[in-house]
């Protein structure tokens, strides 16, 4: 038998009845499965709670309406998540011309009221600030012991790769794993 009739024979067959450029449904209890992926993903990237749940709510509702159909060529979490991606790029787009001085009209010299906000933090951001390091400092103290001790001495005492590594006798590689393991434990 040849390659290419070997490599045939090994194929699906093709379901005559699926067009390849017809769109997949989605139901909203699929789409339900991946809204605090897609939620988390829109914070980490904005910043700004409410922001990514209305930008996760524009995502399912270009689904719903139709303007976005899953060819199922992806991971349909992939797919939504590229959904995603577009409409922050958009939102930033959208915004950048809003912060932009010289859209305020006045010429130099004049007084265009415009306020600039001091690079130092106010009062209530130094307060949010603290309440934030607390609870990290807090979820950090809670680890299991082998990641509480990378955690403490990657990123509050900031030591190097190799010092971690002679410190607390592991490799390279698994100091790596449990890096990745703290940090996911604690962006859940």
């Amino acid at each position: 038998m040849h390659t290419t009739a070997l490599a045939a024979a090994l194929q699906p067959a093709a379901d005559p009845t699926v067009s390849a450029r017809e769109p997949l449904a989605v139901g909203w209890a699929e789409l339900c499965l991946h809204r605090a992926h897609l939620v988390r993903f829109a914070r980490r990237r904005l910043m700004d709670p409410s922001l990514a749940e209305d930008l996760v709510h524009d995502v399912f509702e270009a689904v719903a309406s139709g303007r976005a159909a899953f060819a199922g060529r992806s991971a349909l979490r992939s797919w939504l998540v590229g959904i995603l991606k577009h409409k922050i790029v958009d939102l930033v787009r959208q915004r950048s011309g809003h912060d932009s001085l010289d859209s305020t009209g006045g010429t130099e010299g004049e007084d265009t009221g415009i306020e600039i906000e001091s690079p130092q933090p106010g009062p209530h951001e130094v307060a949010e600030h603290r309440q934030r390091l607390r609870q990290t400092l807090a979820r950090i103290q809670a680890l299991p012991d082998s990641l509480r001790r990378v955690a403490e001495m990657r990123l509050l005492h900031e030591r190097s790769s190799t010092d971690i590594c002679q410190a607390l006798q592991i490799s390279e590689q698994n100091l790596f794993v449990r890096l990745h393991r703290a940090r996911r434990a604690l962006a859940s």
